[in-house]
């Protein structure tokens, strides 16, 4: 009697096994390469490095490479595809002088970045402050964080979780153009956000 439940119970497994594997090349954000792909088994391998480049893979290890359309990969993986989270995006903002005032033109930038965030399901995001070279290291440490502070803090007026938000403070270690000492530099004075 086991011996029969359990030849039905692997005879199950085989019969839910799907019948191959299949692997699909997506594009990039800009429906172009991302990269490639190698498929390999015991009796093979194939490179897939097209947009909508497939590989069907037998139960025996057969490769079969073809070309898929947009179309045909919607219309088989578009629950999948639903479900695939947003595409990381960065924004910058820039800050007046020895402040963590934002600029007028960063504004703009404040409003793009909140709706985004209004159509993200649980958006991670991670603020860092930059300062320019004038002022002490110190300074600037302090000042570079404050920046990124208040930029968690626009963004929780706006309604996101301030535990989504996490903050950090380069002072002056990164610039975006580099400068000597004590020179002031606009595109220094920034915080980075970027949202995943």
């Amino acid at each position: 009697m086991e011996a029969a439940v359990i030849a039905a119970v692997v005879m199950v497994m085989i019969l839910l096994q799907p019948a191959e594997d299949k692997v699909v090349l997506l594009p990039g954000a800009d429906g172009q390469q991302t990269g490639m792909v190698v498929v390999k088994t015991a009796t093979g391998e194939k490179v897939l490095d097209r947009p909508y480049a497939a590989a069907d893979v037998s139960r025996q290890g057969t490769i079969k490479a073809h070309q898929e359309s947009a179309e045909s990969v919607r219309q088989r993986f578009g629950e999948t595809l639903a479900a695939q989270p947003q595409r990381p995006v960065s924004y910058i903002v820039y800050f007046r002088t020895s402040s963590d005032e934002l600029t007028p033109e960063s504004l703009a930038v404040v409003e793009k970045l909140k709706a985004d965030l209004q159509v993200r399901k649980a958006p991670e995001i991670v603020a860092i402050g930059h300062t320019d070279r004038v002022g002490s290291v110190g300074e600037n440490d302090v000042l570079s964080l404050k920046r990124a502070e208040t930029m968690r803090g626009i963004l929780v007026a706006a309604g996101i979780a301030a535990a989504s938000v996490e903050v950090a403070g380069r002072g002056e270690r990164e610039p975006q153009v580099v400068t000597a000492d004590e020179v002031a530099e606009a595109r220094n004075r920034r915080v980075e956000i970027n949202v995943r």
